[in-house]
């Protein structure tokens, strides 16, 4: 399918900002990106480079005042995504070495914490894809998804403990059952087609069967209409930005995600 996503952030800087950005998604695997427009106004000079997990990244030094970042895509990405069950766990000794930093314990996905509780949710299930789905319906029985609420970034261990969270807190929780079972896992945050109400989305792959598969703990199907703009161990890896030295105001975010012709 084809659509049209489009970000903006519009900022109050007190004083002039170093800003890193991470906004812009890439062509890869089931996305292919047609058209983009990206404006910073007003403008200023902004140097691109790639971090050490593919993600476009943008530095910057937003000047004082009124700062406006908006970006915009069209973009041919899959109708449906790929589901596997059966597909087998790989033994860490013959994974891919770019997959091995996704099965350490991060920030928040204390994985080394989760090594009972994740092999409990599994018990009777075929290593590997099947696994992580016993993990997701955990999470959707358990969890209670609150978009919106979720200010300040939690833990795995935080969010499993008050039993609610957001999209981005609920990926945390299902990476760290699946390192906690030595299957690589990565978050995702990107454009979801339909998701309401409409904000950037993060959800969750786990490499299992030689290639990488999506879950979505706060999805009740696996819909297409997925735009990933960055990956990363948490949420540490993948802010869309991130400013340096004094605070600066957000007033206003808008995310709009709609199918076009293409």
């Amino acid at each position: 399918m084809w659509l049209s996503a489009a970000c903006a952030l519009d900022f109050n800087i007190p004083v002039a900002t170093p800003f890193l950005l991470m906004i812009r998604p890439r062509s890869g695997y089931q996305q292919w990106i047609a058209r983009e427009e990206y404006v910073l106004a007003p403008s200023v000079p902004a140097v691109e480079f790639t971090d050490s997990f593919g993600n476009l990244c943008q530095r910057l030094v937003a000047p004082p005042g009124r700062f406006s970042i908006h970006t915009s895509v069209e973009i041919e990405t899959a109708d449906a995504v790929d589901s596997a069950p059966g597909a087998p766990f790989i033994e860490v000794q013959s994974l891919p070495d770019d997959t091995l930093p996704f099965l350490r314990p991060s920030r928040y996905c204390e994985a080394d914490r989760f090594t009972d509780l994740a092999a409990g949710l599994v018990a009777g299930q075929s290593p590997g894809y099947d696994q992580c789905q016993a993990i997701v319906t955990y999470i959707r029985d358990t969890i209670r998804y609150t978009p919106g609420h979720g200010q300040h970034i939690i833990s795995a261990t935080e969010v499993n403990e008050q039993g609610h969270g957001v999209c981005r807190d609920m990926a945390h929780l299902g990476i760290a059952c699946c390192r906690a079972l030595s299957i690589p896992a990565r978050m995702v945050v990107g454009y979801l087609e339909g998701l309401q109400p409409m904000d950037l989305h993060a959800w969750f792959e786990a490499y299992v069967g030689d290639r990488w598969y999506t879950f979505d703990p706060t999805q009740t199907g696996l819909q297409g209409g997925r735009v990933a703009i960055a990956y990363g161990r948490d949420a540490a890896d993948v802010a869309i930005y991130t400013q340096f030295g004094d605070p600066v105001e957000l007033l206003n975010m808008t995310v709009n995600v709609v199918r076009s012709s293409g």
